[in-house]
């Protein structure tokens, strides 16, 4: 069984279709994992293997953990929350859709904060999920039951969904790599909405190879999402094994040192060193308004969010508390199925939405994220990516900023000014500070996916981090 657990999605196709490894002897071993599952980082699991594998498809059968967020037809889609508990929806993501056509097998849903609001998976209705590498700290969110399930060894590779990190921050908390893909390459239908201009599904994988894989069969246009363009390109397998020539840009204004801790600083500057040896070019650059995505990112995804939320009023699914007339019955569904970090964000976002507020708010925060998006793209006219921590931190402890939603949004410092411009992001962990995984987050132009992945390819290749907590994150 451990060799069997230690090989990749990749290299588990390659096996199957070489009739090495039987599909269903591989489904049972991670069922059996994800149904002992002591992290609280699944929501439901398969019964029972699919009746037929379809091995001649892509992924010839490997077994898919899908967060949370997404419609599954027939198995539960609670995107986190008591509102939606028990939901089986009638139709399917377009993302899942098209995995399960390409071969992959659904071997479980993944627990998640409430409707993907959160950097810690605490938000969630059905309990936190816990950092298989030290139980007493967080996964980061907001898909942290996916990232935990693969950093644990319960499933081979994940889908997530990030608007303003929630896959990359996870990944690098958990030590595996987490792609949020160009907006728009990947549909959105049948994703549970949180704030559609932002919103992107993307894998969570234990390396880049997989990361690229999931990715190529995720991607493309769809009719039903009229965002949805797909990818100009055919995503490739990365298979770089130097940087010669690659130009990497650092922004002063957000990795310049402020706010990290030590040993994720430290983590970072090894890993600038790695990419010279590897023949890149490493130079600063400047993004002025970066520093203020963040202010920007919690006035816009909050007015979407409240726009999006409003559907949830216990008339046509999830959750109806009943009462003796209609308002009674929406305030008390709403107040007993939303969780607190929801209804902070619905009130934030229903606020800057308002009369006489939306220009000095909303506005306002559309305007600074066109600015983000012109100083990226500038940016990329002179380097082939930007690369910065993933996360100013470590893994923190279950609670230790709760109580502080400031605190808690600092965790996404590095990560939001990506999505705000919908370029494309990937982390990679890039070695340890105080035993926990750091990630690395290497951010390119729109559609650039095919290059970020051959840069992170050779950094993981040159770092030689192993993403087992059992193994401590030791090169191999």
């Amino acid at each position: 069984m451990t060799a069997i657990l230690d090989l990749t999605a990749a290299q588990a196709a390659a096996a199957i279709e070489r009739g090495d490894l039987d599909p269903g002897e591989l489904f049972g071993i991670y069922r059996e994992r994800a149904a002992a599952d002591e992290l609280g980082a699944w929501t439901w699991v398969a019964d029972a293997a699919p009746v037929a594998f379809d091995v001649g498809a892509p992924l010839r059968g490997v077994p898919l953990a899908v967060k949370d967020l997404f419609c599954t037809e027939g198995v539960p889609s609670q995107a986190g929350s008591r509102i939606l508990e028990g939901y089986r929806p009638p139709y399917t993501a377009t993302c899942v859709e098209r995995l399960q056509t390409a071969g992959a097998t659904l071997l479980g849903k993944t627990n998640q904060d409430e409707f993907a609001m959160g950097s810690s998976n605490e938000n969630s209705g059905f309990g936190p999920v816990l950092n298989p590498w030290d139980r007493s700290r967080v996964p980061g969110g907001s898909s942290g039951g996916s990232a935990a399930a693969v950093a644990a060894g319960s499933a081979p590779w994940a889908l997530g969904t990030d608007t303003g990190g929630s896959i990359r921050q996870p990944a690098a908390l958990c030590g595996i790599v987490g792609l949020k893909p160009t907006y728009g390459t990947v549909s959105r239908f049948g994703m549970i909405a949180f704030a559609c201009s932002l919103d992107q599904a993307g894998p969570l994988t234990r390396d880049v190879t997989d990361a690229a894989l999931l990715y190529r069969h995720m991607a493309g246009a769809d009719a039903r999402d009229a965002t949805a363009v797909g990818h100009p390109d055919e995503i490739g397998l990365p298979s770089a094994e130097r940087l010669d020539g690659v130009r990497l840009g650092v922004p002063v204004e957000l990795a310049g040192g402020e706010g990290i801790e030590p040993g994720v600083l430290a983590a970072f500057e090894r890993s600038l060193a790695l990419a010279r040896e590897l023949g890149a070019t490493v130079e600063e650059v400047s993004l002025p308004t970066a520093d203020r995505a963040l202010s920007a990112y919690y006035v816009i995804a909050p007015a979407e969010c409240s726009s999006n939320l409003a559907r949830f009023d216990g008339v046509r699914y999830g959750l109806r508390v009943e009462a003796d007339d209609l308002l009674t019955m929406y305030t008390e569904t709403r107040h007993d199925g939303f969780g607190d970090e929801v209804k902070r964000r619905i009130l934030i976002g229903t606020y800057a939405l308002s009369s006489g507020y939306y220009d000095a708010y909303y506005g306002r925060a559309q305007r600074v994220r066109t600015l983000i998006a012109r100083e990226l793209a500038a940016v990329f006219e002179r380097v082939d990516a930007i690369v910065t921590p993933t996360s100013p931190g470590v893994a923190f402890e279950l609670g230790s900023k709760s109580a502080d939603p400031l605190a808690m949004y600092l965790n996404d410092f590095f990560t939001v000014p990506m999505s705000l411009a919908g370029v494309p992001a990937i982390s990679i962990p890039c070695g340890l500070a105080d035993g926990l995984p750091v990630g690395l987050q290497v951010a390119g132009a729109a559609f650039s996916e095919n290059r970020l992945l051959d840069i992170a390819y050779a950094l993981e290749q040159g770092l030689g981090f192993d993403g087992s907590p059992a193994r401590g994150g030791a090169t191999p």
